[in-house]
């Protein structure tokens, strides 16, 4: 499973003409091939995110939760491959790797056993008034370098959970692990529910323009940030911003650098 990559479109792997590669941090060797997606890659994956919302939507509460439990088992199955490439691509010691795979696993059975309420604001004799958590539509997923797979689990548990479609963009320095979810989540989800896309950097706007998403998940710089909600903006969709700060580091007086650095 972890040999080829390829775009998740409807129900399948959907490769592209043009592919890139990013490096083995720590040996500079090249990973594999990924896809460099383009607009017609964005607009299928869009109409199938659209036709399947139609009958995911529909779907009970309880079908969706125990497919997102099916999902995370099946994931804590490949938590040894899945660590692996995470090291590969991303950096992060093995056992880093691992503590990831974990709290994403963790993130996708919380997410599924929460309940969505029913508020009952209004019942009287003109009228009735409830608070109810209705799917929205098709969602896009922005993920950033650092905790790729955890960050992937935290757009798509929620989404799927209340009814959603997902497209997930990875980010081009670590798409490697995000397209391997996607590609799990075939088994699981329905053709068109879950789907991923790689590309380069005008894949986002391509996204966060297109006039069918419904909502953008965001997470990564406050420069991009801005961007986003922008391009999101003249479609008036609703975006969720997880921006990075410019908090400081506090490095004591007792530290030994020379010492720390290595470990």
């Amino acid at each position: 499973m972890f040999q080829t990559y390829c775009n998740i479109i409807k129900d399948g792997l959907s490769c592209t003409e043009k592919t890139r590669h990013n490096t083995n941090p720590a040996t500079l060797e090249p990973n594999p091939e990924v896809p460099v997606s383009t607009r017609e890659d964005v607009d299928k994956a869009v109409a199938a995110a659209l036709a399947a919302f139609k009958s995911w939507s529909k779907t009970s509460v309880e079908e969706r939760g125990q497919k997102l439990r099916d999902y995370a088992d099946a994931i804590d199955e490949l938590r040894d491959d899945f660590a692996n490439m995470l090291t590969l691509e991303q950096g992060k010691p093995l056992a880093q790797s691992y503590t990831e795979i974990g709290m994403a696993t963790t993130w996708l059975r919380a997410f599924s056993n929460m309940k969505l309420p029913e508020d009952l604001i209004e019942d009287s004799e003109d009228r009735k008034v409830i608070n109810r958590y209705t799917p929205l539509g098709v969602a896009c997923g922005i993920v950033p370098w650092n905790f790729p797979i955890l960050l992937m689990i935290g757009k798509v548990a929620p989404a799927l959970y209340t009814g959603n479609t997902i497209i997930i963009k990875p980010s081009p320095y670590t798409p490697y692990s995000d397209l391997k979810l996607a590609e799990l989540g075939l088994r699981f989800f329905p053709p068109g529910v879950l789907q991923a896309l790689s590309g380069e950097e005008d894949l986002g706007p391509m996204l966060t323009t297109h006039e069918d998403i419904d909502k953008i998940a965001f997470t990564g710089s406050s420069a991009t940030g801005k961007k986003v909600m922008a391009a999101s903006a003249q479609t008036l969709k609703r975006v969720t911003l997880e921006l990075g700060g410019n908090d400081p580091a506090i490095i004591c007086d007792d530290v030994d650098i020379d010492a720390i650095i290595p470990k």
